[in-house]
């Protein structure tokens, strides 16, 4: 599987396309549409299930350097309108604003981020480390590890400093009850 081959496949679920949309339309600052409601699409289109099995929710990463919560809330709140139109639930983070309140919520550290790759780059698994925004009446793709995992079906741990074994074995098995296809790889101890 090549970039243009997941993009096209990630699009077909119109979900996906009208977030990709909305924020262009917002201009929001270096967003993108990230992790498994793009992969999941995919695992959808390729297990032949409908386009949204197993998508819990939506989740949109930007980057903008006021940390500030009424700055992101203000973001979150534009994207109500869309959700609600779609009946989904969409996640949207500053990356910029992430180190603030990690490690009281999951109890591991985190690091200050300058964009919103870098948040990609601390995905739990390797397969979902993707992006997508609309650019310059194209799609660009964020994906350090390519698609092969994503084509093969297989989950495999990115173990970043943020890893917690735990987090990462409870996301897998969600997974795994919903595409039995899967191939989940251990994570070391």
């Amino acid at each position: 599987m090549d970039a243009d081959s997941f993009v096209r496949t990630a699009l077909r679920n119109p979900a996906n396309a009208a977030i990709l949309d909305e924020l262009a339309r917002l201009r929001v600052p270096d967003a993108w549409l990230v992790s498994g409601c793009l992969v999941q699409t995919v695992w959808n289109v390729q297990t032949g299930r409908t386009i949204t099995h197993g998508i819990a929710d939506y989740d949109v990463f930007y980057f903008d350097p006021d940390p500030s919560w009424d700055a992101e809330d203000a973001v979150i709140r534009a994207m109500r309108p869309t959700a609600s139109r779609l009946g989904i639930d969409i996640q949207v983070r500053n990356q910029a604003r992430v180190h603030l309140w990690y490690r009281e919520k999951h109890g591991r550290p985190y690091p200050e981020l300058r964009s919103a790759t870098q948040g990609i780059d601390h995905f739990l698994t390797r397969n979902t480390m993707i992006g997508l925004r609309f650019a310059n009446e194209g799609c660009d793709v964020y994906a350090p590890h390519a698609f092969d995992d994503v084509a093969n079906m297989i989950v495999r741990p990115n173990l970043t400093p943020n890893f917690s074994a735990e987090a990462y074995a409870q996301k897998a098995a969600r997974w795994k009850s919903l595409w039995p296809e899967l191939t989940v790889i251990p994570a070391e101890p």
